[in-house]
């Protein structure tokens, strides 16, 4: 049997065949889930973000140009998805903080050290999971979803030079995070992020 293309399947879908719509989600689903996760930190929360983002995807298929590929597009509505979910709980926990130390003790949480794992893909990736939620996308996109430089620039809206440089600073920022937990051996995580 032929495989579908992106293109393929949105068309049919768009010609009344709805049930096609299920290859999409079956191609995107897992990727869409780990940046999901990425962004929100919680599974939960990204498998509700998930489902939102494929209902928003598919209530917006009459506006997919083919300017670019589906899954950039769809990865750009991923990524939005996120952030207003994000922004949401943000909110919430400020309405929730009584005082100054509840900001102390949320970013002192931050002070895990995964240096003792035993697995350096596990290891790294919970470094990149510490990174501010933008370093950590780019990396990812970039890196586990080879994604190009042009395709993680329209998924974080930003031109493709500011892309560039957001790629460089987190990657001085992840060797910053390995030097400040004492895993010197693994600066040479490009080697193992490229393997992922």
């Amino acid at each position: 049997m032929k495989k579908l293309t992106d293109i393929e399947i949105i068309e049919s879908v768009l010609k009344g065949n709805v049930n096609d719509y299920s290859l999409i989600i079956d191609r995107y689903k897992n990727k869409a889930f780990s940046l999901l996760v990425n962004i929100l930190k919680n599974k939960m929360d990204a498998e509700e973000a998930l489902q939102d983002s494929f209902i928003k995807a598919y209530n917006s298929l009459n506006n997919f140009r083919n300017e670019s590929q589906f899954s950039t597009w769809f990865y750009k509505v991923v990524y939005n998805t996120g952030l207003t979910i994000l922004s949401s709980k943000k909110r919430k926990i400020e309405m929730q903080m009584d005082s100054f130390e509840d900001l102390i003790y949320i970013k002192n949480e931050d002070d895990e050290v995964y240096s003792i794992s035993e697995n350096k893909k596990i290891y790294l990736l919970n470094l990149v999971d510490k990174l501010p939620i933008r370093n950590s996308l780019v990396l990812i996109l970039y890196y586990m979803d080879n994604l190009s430089i042009k395709e993680v620039s329209e998924v974080l809206d930003v031109s493709l030079v500011n892309t560039k440089v957001l790629l460089h600073r987190s990657r001085n920022l992840l060797r910053d995070l390995l030097i400040q937990h004492n895993y010197q051996e693994e600066l040479q995580w490009k080697i193992i992020l490229m393997n992922l």
